[in-house]
């Protein structure tokens, strides 16, 4: 793990495995010159996958106490990190305390502050692609590869009373970890929804092959485990087949994207949409970024970000 020494100006932090490899350290700069934050900048913190929890309580008290250190988005180890140290922090929202995770840390009028964005993200991000109504068109149901926290904050948001009717008929969540699939189970019973919710332990790939050949055409498959970014492979084999007319959305937007790539072999015979993260990517750093900075980033603010984002992907 590489702790920051003392920040001297206004720093954010990006609290993941791999952090130097991804758009956002280019695209920091550029976003903070378009919103205004003069003298800001974004450091890495590379901490391994699931790692001990002093680690991560190392990171938060440092971010804590020191002044010019404004906050961080956190990928990868947000589960990880909220069960090490959510003692830390002075206000948790809604979702952090009901999904045990969190995404964005910032500090407002001297308190550490800890928020679980992804429902908001996630759920901008499936607006961009999935069409108008369509739960209710086609009765599709949703297989959710991985049961981090992208994969609760997913189940959160298409449940949300909003939708009305326009919900799957059915979610489907896989992993490889016994006990995280049984922490997904707990925690998902809270939500208020008629939609059922089913669990298959699978660590080996051949059982995601299996539990996707059985779902409904018109359904979307999710790879939500980080399988082909932080670390190889995809949680599929190759010789999966997606549901035809189905939708497939790979959450990473870098790396090799395996996932992505069988789904797009399938894609002209299976008659598939295939997305991959970027929109993803985008709305989840905003949404932090406001945080941190206490910005509000959306309307023309948001279109112009989407724009520089779009001028280096």
């Amino acid at each position: 793990m590489n702790l920051p020494t003392k920040a001297t100006q206004p720093t954010m932090y990006f609290i993941g495995v791999t952090t130097k490899m991804s758009s956002i350290m280019k695209l920091f700069p550029l976003w903070a010159e378009a919103l205004g934050l003069k003298g800001a900048v974004i450091k890495g913190i590379d901490i391994d996958i699931h790692a001990e929890p002093e680690d991560y309580r190392k990171v938060v008290e440092f971010i804590k106490n020191d002044e010019l250190s404004l906050g961080a988005l956190v990928t990868t180890h947000k589960i990880d990190l909220y069960h090490a140290a959510s003692d830390l922090f002075d206000y948790l929202d809604p979702h952090a305390q009901m999904f045990k995770e969190l995404s964005s840390i910032s500090k407002k009028n001297g308190r550490l502050e800890g928020y679980a964005k992804d429902p908001i993200s996630s759920g901008l991000a499936m607006e961009a692609f999935i069409p108008s109504n369509y739960w209710n068109n086609h009765g599709g149901e949703v297989l959710i590869l991985g049961c981090g926290g992208s994969a609760l904050a997913i189940s959160s948001y298409l449940t949300e009373k909003k939708h009305g009717n326009n919900v799957p008929s059915k979610i489907i969540l896989t992993n490889r970890s016994k006990p995280r699939l049984d922490s997904a189970k707990e925690l998902l019973s809270q939500l208020d929804t008629e939609v059922p919710f089913e669990y298959h332990h699978c660590p080996d790939p051949v059982l995601n092959d299996e539990v996707m050949s059985a779902i409904r055409p018109y359904s979307l498959v999710i790879n939500a485990t980080g399988l082909g970014k932080d670390r190889p492979g995809s949680p599929l084999t190759d010789l999966g087949h997606f549901p035809e007319n189905g939708l497939v959305w790979e959450l990473n937007y870098r790396g090799e994207l395996d996932f992505m790539h069988q789904a797009l072999r399938e894609k002209q015979k299976r008659n598939l949409l295939v997305e991959d993260g970027w929109i993803y990517f985008i709305h989840g750093w905003t949404q932090v970024i406001s945080e941190v900075f206490h910005v509000d980033i959306k309307g023309e603010l948001l279109q112009d970000c989407t724009k520089i984002a779009e001028s280096i992907k």
